[in-house]
């Protein structure tokens, strides 16, 4: 069965939204870890907003290792509207997205990851579907913004890794415990 693996970037205080107010600089482990979290992956699910930025800033940009994974990996995005702007290999999902997430899991392939989707992200551990959850906590409080594990239920980790970047920032692995 294939994993789904969130990636999220979060502030001290458990902030995920907008993460270039907090997170200003990026370093070497940070690129390893992302791009170790990404290897495995061959789908991605988005929600609508994270589509609708990203539609418009990664196709065409060179940053490595994210830019190659994010423009040529299939892209599920959870919305009910017609995708515009259209997005290589990009389709809306019909129906829950709790649902098509597992019906997803149980089919061939590589992990599944959601990055950025804060909604998406929060529905899908509400839901048990997610496998693991892989964060870059920054050094920082941001004290606005909407937080990754507000509002959910209790929830158990394992953790699988743990390692400090050369310029602050926690890279955490765990693993959901059911």
């Amino acid at each position: 069965m294939r994993k789904i693996v969130v990636y999220e970037l979060v502030s001290l205080d458990g902030v995920a939204e907008a993460p270039d107010t907090f997170i200003p600089d990026w370093d070497a482990e940070m690129d390893a870890n992302l791009g170790a979290v990404i290897g495995p992956q061959d789908a991605v699910i988005l929600g609508r907003r994270s589509y609708d930025d990203w539609a418009r800033y990664w196709p065409g940009k060179d940053i490595q290792p994210f830019s190659d994974f994010i423009n040529g990996v299939t892209k599920y995005v959870a919305t009910s509207a017609p995708l515009d702007p259209e997005w290589a290999g990009a389709s809306a999902i019909d129906g829950d997205v709790v649902e098509f997430a597992r019906r997803l899991k149980e089919g061939e392939g590589g992990d599944i990851g959601v990055h950025a989707s804060i909604s998406v992200a929060r529905a899908l551990l509400a839901g048990g579907v997610v496998d693991e959850l892989r964060l870059v906590i920054a050094p920082g409080i941001a004290e606005g913004g909407r937080r990754l594990l507000e509002g959910l239920p209790a929830l158990r980790f394992e953790t699988i890794g743990c390692t400090l970047s050369s310029t602050g920032y926690l890279l955490v692995g765990y693993r959901v415990l059911r």
